[in-house]
């Protein structure tokens, strides 16, 4: 169920532990109390420029202390959040933040930039502080409607263009929950947040604090040996990352040779290597492969440190609240047999934005393949067909052959996965050029620079005479991934 009322949760934290640590961010940190007052006043900012209950405020921002303030301000009044990547070109700024009828753009300094070249919508600009206003006066804490939109989280689609994935205040109160049900809630537990928060996963992480009471030092991005650092001078137990992330993070630990106090370390954004995970296990760090997706606000499944011995390759079982089953032609595959995934409970969003529901008889299908044993253990085969995840992030094949195909001299275009060894896979654009035209691999590059973001353009351009392609006209990417011999 994600329907009904519930307190403010930021605003019952401050009043249950009001001087508990709740947010450290650089060299500053900020009780439950003192985050309570912050957000209080830069709702009573954002009221001023009309945001209210039911608005869609597009936010374009790095990690920081201010960014937790406005995210925490915004719930407070019952907009509609919008995180957009940061990593997006202007074009794709402007699409999706047009796409989701924003009204206004929040932002920080450093992508002022960005934020001016979207255009068509009012901007607001923010500091370390949040939202500020002269004369605003602070919104105090009320209720929270379980049912009602609170974030629109864009995600890749099959064709080509992205779409927003809307998730309830429900969704993230039901993940929170079952979080701590599936990973246990420890009093002294302390998250380490260096994913960035216009994700799901680190959207997650701020949701969960403040409804579980567990403080958050925040990092304004992934590096090694800052992190390495934090886990023993601010008393880490939780941390989730990717799996490009763990190597470096492993050498740092090695050079620090201090005790620290994780207990968890959950692993997702793209499947972890077994060898990555024996060497994880190897040096005693407490590594927790899961399986999530943004349609359910994170977690679906989390395979837990002990069991990883006995269930090589699995992502675990589901959380609390949380189905999983296996179909095949619409009818439910028995244990061990192989099939598409799809995932029931109170955390499946709501659909995407201006279309119809995706979950059927309450079912999300998740377009993912895999297989459950016996005892509810999920192994993921293969991760929605063609999709290519480098790094976390999630790359669409049709979205950058359209940024391709629009190109004067290019006639065909297809992208697929090839292995790496730092960000796990990296695209790979195979190109047919148009009679009498002769792209370079230079001038491809320029072009889609301006049109898509730096992990989603090819890492390499295989010129071609002709797609290998089916009896029905389909390309046979199968027989291109042949063609690439890894590692590149």
């Amino acid at each position: 169920m994600t329907d009904g009322l519930t307190t403010d949760w930021l605003d019952r934290r401050a009043r249950a532990h009001p001087n508990r640590l709740a947010l450290s961010f650089a060299d500053r940190a900020w009780t439950f109390a003192e985050l309570d007052r912050a957000v209080a006043m830069a709702a009573g900012a954002l009221r001023l420029h009309d945001v209210g209950s039911g608005s869609r405020v597009a936010l374009l921002a790095g990690n920081s202390a201010g960014t937790v303030i406005a995210i925490h301000a915004l719930l407070r009044l019952g907009a509609a959040i919008v995180p957009l990547n940061t990593r997006l070109t202007p074009a794709e700024l402007a699409w999706q933040a047009a796409d989701a009828e924003a009204a206004l753009l929040l932002h920080d300094a450093d992508h002022a930039d960005a934020a001016a070249a979207v255009g068509d919508r009012p901007t607001v600009h923010f500091g370390e502080n949040g939202p500020a206003e002269r004369g605003a006066a602070p919104v105090a804490g009320g209720t929270i409607d379980l049912g009602r939109p609170q974030t629109i989280v864009y995600t890749s689609g099959t064709t080509g263009r992205p779409k927003g994935a809307v998730l309830t205040a429900g969704n993230w109160w039901w993940g929170a929950a079952g979080s701590a049900l599936h990973l246990g809630h420890h009093r002294d537990d302390r998250w380490l947040a260096a994913l960035p928060l216009f994700h799901v996963g680190g959207l997650a992480i701020l949701v969960r604090s403040v409804i579980g009471g567990v403080p958050v030092s925040l990092q304004a991005g992934f590096d090694p040996e800052r992190m390495a650092r934090a886990f023993v001078a601010d008393n880490i137990s939780l941390v989730s990352v990717v799996p490009a992330m763990l190597p470096p993070l492993f050498e740092a630990l090695a050079k620090m040779r201090r005790p620290h106090r994780l207990r968890l370390m959950l692993t997702g954004g793209s499947p972890a290597t077994e060898p990555l995970l024996r060497e994880a296990l190897a040096r005693g760090l407490p590594v927790a492969p899961t399986y999530g997706l943004t349609e359910t606000a994170s977690q679906v499944a989390t395979l837990l440190p002990d069991d990883i011995p006995g269930h090589s390759g699995s992502s675990g079982t589901a959380l609390p609240q949380t189905e999983l089953r296996i179909e095949r032609d619409g009818q439910i595959v028995p244990p061990g047999g192989e099939g598409d995934i799809v995932v029931r409970g109170p955390t499946v969003m709501r659909g995407y934005l201006g279309q119809a529901p995706l979950a059927r008889d309450g079912w999300l299908h998740t377009g993912d393949i895999g297989r459950l044993d016996a005892g509810g253990y999920l192994t993921v085969l293969d991760r929605r067909g063609d999709l290519i995840v480098s790094g976390g992030e999630n790359i669409y094949p049709a979205e950058v052959e359209a940024a391709l195909l629009a190109m004067p001299g290019v006639a065909e275009a297809a992208v697929v996965s090839a292995p790496d060894a730092r960000w796990g896979a990296i695209p790979v654009a195979f190109v047919v050029a148009r009679p009498g035209a002769s792209p370079t691999d230079e001038e491809i590059e320029r072009v889609l620079a301006t049109r898509l973001a730096g992990y989603k353009r090819p890492k390499r351009i295989e010129w071609v005479d002709r797609l290998p392609r089916t009896a029905s006209g389909k390309v046979l990417r199968r027989a291109l991934r042949e063609r690439l011999q890894p590692p590149l």
